[in-house]
């Protein structure tokens, strides 16, 4: 089969053999897949990760130990939790100090014609679902991720750093709790993107004068994060949802003399996000950039690290 291939930051659409699934593994054929900023990072050396990237994506399950699996539209957990620890009993997979992540943590990923996962990591894909926006399903269940870990109350104040694809969903998702929030972002089309939602989206380059209850770092970049800090009240929460290839420099000063909280924010459950894009509370085709062949992949990871890009989608299959 074709699978997107990264070896020591090199990108490369090889030919590989067919995956064969464990007994307590699917076999899926995959549809559609999304490229994330965590991609870009990998490929920038983030977690010195080598072998077929990819975690978004939606597919139809060929073969299963479960019948009722079979021939299934699916999405899939990217977490592959032992199943034995504390963390993984307590549905907690996510956090196993053994898992692998799809095309992250060694586990080859879903930039492939096939892929092999664990039964338990796929949920069905409602068919009112279009397959570009299923692909979202996984970056919504980061945004919803936020919602577990923070109580958040209607009458907090909430500022979203970052304009990008990561920032515009997580947007969407905490306006469902009827907090006053706003966006800060440097890219005209992205911030009236996020007005079109009904969201207050203020530039960069506006000098923000309040603090807010809570602050969301998306941005990806380290001037993000230092605008993030500056928002936040004293006894406020921080919410960092970027990842950085490269270190980054950190002033604990103002978070011990402010006591501001930081919660660091990853990977979500499935189904509050599919039962968001069933009840139609998210939008998602606004987002998509733009569509291509896999045989273009290469040229798609062009496309999505073009600053101003919002999701790059990869068509394997119709």
């Amino acid at each position: 089969m074709k699978a997107l291939y990264l070896e020591n930051t090199v990108l490369e659409l090889r030919d590989v053999e067919l995956p064969k699934p464990a007994d307590n593994q699917a076999l899926v054929k995959v549809k559609m897949a999304g490229i994330c900023n965590t991609d870009i990072e990998l490929v920038k050396g983030y977690m010195g990760f080598n072998g077929i990237l990819g975690h978004e994506f939606v597919g139809v399950v060929e073969e299963s130990s479960q019948p009722e699996l079979i021939g299934k539209r699916v999405c899939g957990e990217i977490n592959l939790g032992c199943g034995r620890c504390d963390y993984c009993s307590k549905g907690l997979s996510r956090h196993c100090p053994n898992r692998s992540v799809l095309g992250i943590v060694n586990q080859a990923g879903v930039f492939a014609e096939y892929m092999a996962i664990p039964n338990e990591n796929l949920q069905i894909v409602p068919d009112s679902i279009s397959n570009e926006a299923a692909v979202f399903v996984e970056p919504i269940a980061a945004a919803f991720e936020i919602l577990e870990q923070v109580h958040i109350q209607p009458d907090q104040r909430i500022a979203v750093i970052g304009d990008g694809k990561l920032g515009l969903l997580i947007c969407q998702v905490l306006k469902l709790t009827c907090a006053e929030l706003i966006l800060v972002g440097k890219h005209e089309s992205k911030l009236e993107l996020a007005r079109s939602f009904g969201i207050n989206a203020i530039p960069k380059d506006k000098q923000i004068l309040e603090k807010f209850d809570i602050v969301v770092e998306a941005s990806g970049s380290p001037s993000g994060f230092s605008t993030a800090m500056s928002l936040v009240r004293p006894r406020g929460t921080f919410v960092l949802k970027s990842t950085f290839a490269s270190n980054l420099e950190i002033n604990a000063a103002p978070i011990v003399i402010d006591e501001i909280n930081i919660v660091g924010s990853r990977c979500g459950q499935f189904k509050p996000a599919i039962r968001a894009l069933e009840q139609n509370q998210i939008q998602t085709s606004p987002l998509v950039d733009s569509v291509y062949p896999f045989e273009k992949v290469l040229e798609a990871f062009e496309r999505a690290k073009s600053p101003g890009t919002l999701k790059v989608l990869l068509q394997l299959d119709d």
